[in-house]
């Protein structure tokens, strides 16, 4: 079988398919609860701390040199960011809150379509035709 024969029945397969729908959709779906979390529930975070925002804290593990005359940045300092690392921790743990609040809406919208009574379908006329028959049968004994 030829590389490209082969190529083909791969890329074409349903699971590749389906996982490459399921990546993109992804995709745009993680842009929307960063929009959400970033624009809408971050700022009402950051009212309700009083403009607290962990980025800002650092350990500064060597000075920055600066030049005394021209006051250009010879060397930059070197520090550990803990604060970026517990603000992107915060972030996850929103995203991931509004991600369960999202799919545990959908779920029960789920449930309820699954939920409400399939109406009983109508008699095929096989069934129609058996009916009459037996009725008639049932007359005549």
């Amino acid at each position: 079988m030829s590389f490209v024969k082969e190529f083909k029945e791969f890329a074409m397969r349903g699971n590749v398919i389906d996982m490459a729908v399921g990546v993109v959709i992804g995709a745009a779906f993680g842009k929307i609860i960063s929009s959400l979390v970033d624009d809408i529930i971050m700022p009402l975070v950051g009212v309700a701390t009083g403009g607290m925002n962990f980025t800002d804290y650092k350990f500064v593990i060597q000075q920055a040199v600066i030049d005394g005359t021209t006051q250009e940045v010879l060397k930059p300092e070197v520090t550990l960011n803990w604060g970026t690392w517990i603000q992107t921790i915060v972030d996850f743990i929103i995203v991931a809150l509004c991600i369960f609040i999202a799919i545990k809406g959908i779920n029960q919208l789920k449930r309820k379509k699954e939920e409400a009574p399939a109406a009983d379908p109508e008699p095929t006329k096989e069934e129609v035709l058996l009916t009459e028959i037996r009725d008639l049968l049932k007359e005549k004994n």
